[in-house]
């Protein structure tokens, strides 16, 4: 079970950061900057997060 959360958290953090810096252009360098931060940190919560209010 501790695998399947660990790869759910890196799938969840590679995606926040891909996002952040392939598909959303309206963020500006420090944004993009703090998404990844907290998405290596926190990557489910962050990813969550990001969904909800992060993308536009």
């Amino acid at each position: 079970m501790e695998n399947i959360l660990y790869i759910l958290a890196i799938v969840c953090a590679v995606w926040v950061i891909y996002d952040v810096w392939a598909v959303n252009s309206k963020l500006g360098a420090l944004g993009k900057i703090v998404w990844t931060i907290f998405a290596l940190l926190f990557s489910i919560a962050t990813a969550i997060v990001y969904y909800f209010i992060g993308r536009k």
